[in-house]
């Protein structure tokens, strides 16, 4: 049975609550120019789509839902692109993406080795999940030489299902260091990954019933 509309809307509050980093002091918020206030309610509505899912949303449904978040996520911190991957078979895959206006840099659908990517680096401790400028650690600087675009800030999180299983990784970047980043940016995009992981994990979970069912005959032995 469906929970009704209030008991819907408790809910989501809670997870809000719940998924939501602590927010800033009166002097830190102070500080904080206003494209940099993820507390408002456009942001807390997509969040809480995210978490809070109906068992008959379709894929697609819930692909449009991550690509909303992450394109309100690039507006909001300033970056070129964001996405989520998914790692299958050596293969980081691109499954949602959004760019700066007159970017095409990754194409959804795509895939590349996984062990050449930053994402694995991530995941694995080899590159940090917060990098300023990324042109001023020694190792992403040197992975830089190799690329065919600029990387400047770099902010990369795994997204880690309830079996401790990592489905991929959600990633934003700017081709110049981001004077406005900051490790709160890493926070945000942390609690995005975990409501991401929760809405991929039920989309695993619910399975379409069979169209055809068996007749089954009983005959004597």
């Amino acid at each position: 049975m469906r929970a009704s509309p209030l008991k819907q809307i408790e809910t989501r509050k809670a997870a809000i609550n719940r998924a939501m980093p602590n927010k800033p002091s009166t002097s830190q918020s102070a500080s904080q120019s206003a494209g940099q206030n993820f507390e408002s309610d456009d942001l807390s509505v997509k969040v809480s789509e995210l978490l809070v899912a109906t068992a008959d949303q379709s894929d697609e449904a819930l692909d449009q839902s991550i690509r909303e978040v992450l394109a309100l996520l690039r507006e909001r911190m300033a970056m070129d692109v964001v996405f989520v991957s998914e790692f299958v078979e050596g293969q980081r895959a691109f499954r949602q993406v959004a760019q700066a206006p007159g970017v095409k840099l990754l194409t959804e659908g795509h895939s590349d080795p996984l062990e050449a990517s930053w994402c694995q680096r991530v995941v694995d401790g080899r590159l940090p999940q917060f990098m300023a400028d990324a042109r001023q650690h020694p190792a992403a600087a040197l992975l830089l030489k190799d690329l065919s675009h600029p990387i400047g800030t770099h902010i990369s999180t795994p997204v880690v299902l309830s079996s401790g299983e990592v489905f991929g990784t959600l990633c934003c970047f700017s081709f110049q260091p981001n004077g406005q980043s900051s490790i709160e940016d890493l926070s945000r995009l942390k609690m995005t990954a975990r409501l991401a992981a929760h809405r991929l994990e039920q989309r695993r979970q619910v399975r379409p019933a069979p169209t055809e069912v068996p007749t089954w005959t009983l005959k004597p032995k």
